[in-house]
C-alpha cells in the first residue's frame, strides 16, 4: 500500500475553524485525522502541504519509522504548527492501518482495558454571564448526565488578580457547587493567566470548594513557576494542554511539577506520543487527562486512548457546539447516566465523513485572543446531537 495523496478540508466551528487532513493510498483506504488550531488554520494547512510532499509513495502503515524520520528531517522542532501537522498526520496513518486490519485503533494499541471512561463537559456555560445563569446551566447539563463541569471563571484577567475579582470568581464557583452539590466534579481553567503569588492565592482560595484540580494556573512556557504553585496549592494542578511531545512532559513529571498531564493528541505529537507521554506519567503517579475541546477526529483518537491506557482519568468533551456537528461525520456518544463516555468500537476511529455537509461551512475566520475575546462563545446545538444520552450500555 502507498500514500497517494494528503489534503486538507476546513470547516467554520463558530468558535475556531476545524480542519481535517485526509490521506489517501492506491488501496483506497482514507484515513483521516484532525489538524485544527485555533487561529491559525491556515499555518497548519501549509506545515501540512509540506509534509505531503515527504510522504507521497511511503507505505502509511510504517507509522513509527515514517514519523520519526520526519520529525527528525525538519531543521525546525516542536511548537504549535509543526506538530499539529504530524500529529495529524500519525492520527490519519494509524486510522489507515486498522481500517486495513478491520479493527479499531485500540486494537493495534494493545487492546482496551475498559469500555468506557469518565467525562467532563466544556462550554456548557455558554451565554452565561452572572453567577445564577452559571448555576442554572450547571444544573441543565447534570441533568443532561455529565458528572463533571470545567470552566474558566477568570474573565480577561492577566498575571495579577484584585480582591473584587476575585470575589467575582469565587460567587460563580461558589454558585456552581450549591447547584450541583458535592458528588459532580468541578474542573477549574486558569488558561496560563497568572503569576506565582496570585495563582497560588486563588488555589487557597478555591480549596474549599473541592475542585480535582487548577488547570494551567500559569503561563505554559515556565516550569520553575509552576513548580512552585504545586508545591504550595491545596489544591491538585494540571498542565500540558500547550506542551508539545515527551521533551515537554518529561521535564515536568521530572519535577513533579504537576497531579494531571493534558496533552492534546492533535497538538502533542499524535496517538503514539501520548501513549508514550502516558507511560511517563505513570511512572511518577501522575494522572493522565488529554486536552480535548475539539471536534471528531480528535475525540475519537482520545476514546481510542482512553480505552488502552490504564492511567486515563478523564476524558475532556463539548457538552454543546455547532449545530452541524452531528451532520459532518457520522459521530454517535454514547453518554452514560454515570456520567461516562463509551468506547465506540468502530474500524479504525470509526468516522467517515459528510463532504456536502463540510462544504456548506466554510472557513471563516476566527482570530483567539485570550484575553480579549470570550474563550468559548458557542451556539447551542440544534434538536440533533453527537451524543446519545442517558443510555447505560
Amino acid at each position: 500500500m502507498k500514500i497517494t495523496s494528503v489534503d486538507t478540508l476546513v470547516v467554520d466551528f463558530y468558535r475556531t475553524n476545524l480542519v481535517i487532513v485526509r490521506v489517501s493510498t492506491d488501496e483506497g483506504i482514507v484515513g483521516l485525522g484532525e489538524a485544527t488550531l485555533e487561529g491559525k488554520e491556515r499555518a497548519v494547512q501549509g506545515a501540512v502541504a509540506e509534509l505531503a510532499e515527504a510522504v507521497v509513495g511511503l507505505d502509511p502503515t510504517r507509522i513509527a519509522g515514517t514519523i520519526d524520520e520526519l520529525t527528525r528531517d525538519w531543521y525546525w522542532r516542536g511548537g504549535p504548527v509543526i506538530m499539529t501537522a504530524l500529529s495529524s498526520l500519525e492520527m490519519a496513518l494509524w486510522d489507515i492501518s486498522a481500517r486495513d486490519l478491520g479493527v479499531p485503533v485500540a486494537r493495534l494499541l494493545g487492546g482496551p482495558t475498559r469500555d468506557r471512561v469518565r467525562a467532563y463537559a466544556n462550554g456548557w456555560f455558554s451565554g452565561a454571564v452572572t453567577p445564577e445563569d452559571y448555576a442554572a446551566a450547571a444544573r441543565r447539563t447534570v441533568d443532561i448526565g455529565f458528572r463533571g463541569l470545567k470552566w474558566d471563571p477568570f474573565e480577561n484577567y492577566h498575571l495579577t488578580i484584585t480582591t473584587a475579582q476575585l470575589d467575582r470568581v469565587l460567587a460563580q464557583v461558589d454558585a456552581v457547587r450549591s447547584a450541583v452539590g458535592r458528588h459532580v466534579e468541578l474542573f477549574i481553567e486558569g488558561h496560563g493567566r497568572f503569576d506565582v503569588r496570585h495563582a497560588i492565592q486563588i488555589a487557597r482560595e478555591l480549596a474549599p470548594f473541592e475542585p480535582v484540580w487548577f488547570e494551567e494556573p500559569c503561563p505554559p512556557d515556565n516550569l520553575d513557576a509552576l513548580v512552585d504553585i504545586r508545591r504550595a496549592s491545596p489544591v491538585p494542578i494540571a498542565a500540558g494542554e500547550r506542551w508539545y511531545g515527551r521533551q515537554g512532559f518529561a521535564p515536568a513529571l521530572a519535577r513533579q511539577a504537576v497531579d494531571y498531564v493534558q496533552p492534546d493528541v492533535t497538538h502533542a505529537g499524535g496517538i503514539a506520543e501520548l501513549a508514550f507521554i502516558s507511560t511517563l506519567a505513570a511512572t511518577n503517579y501522575v494522572g493522565f487527562a488529554p486536552h480535548n475541546p475539539s471536534g471528531p477526529l480528535s475525540t475519537a483518537a482520545t476514546l481510542q486512548l482512553g480505552a488502552v491506557l490504564p492511567n486515563f482519568r478523564y476524558l475532556e468533551i463539548m457538552a454543546t457546539d455547532v449545530p452541524w456537528r452531528p451532520r459532518i461525520t457520522n459521530e454517535r456518544l454514547t453518554l452514560t447516566d454515570e456520567g461516562d463516555v463509551m468506547i465506540p468500537d468502530g474500524v479504525g476511529l470509526g468516522i467517515e465523513l459528510d463532504l456536502d455537509e463540510i462544504a456548506r461551512h466554510p472557513f471563516t475566520p476566527h482570530p483567539m485572543r485570550l484575553f480579549d475575546d470570550a474563550v468559548y462563545d458557542i451556539r447551542p446545538p440544534d434538536e440533533q446531537s453527537f451524543f446519545n444520552l442517558g443510555a447505560t450500555e
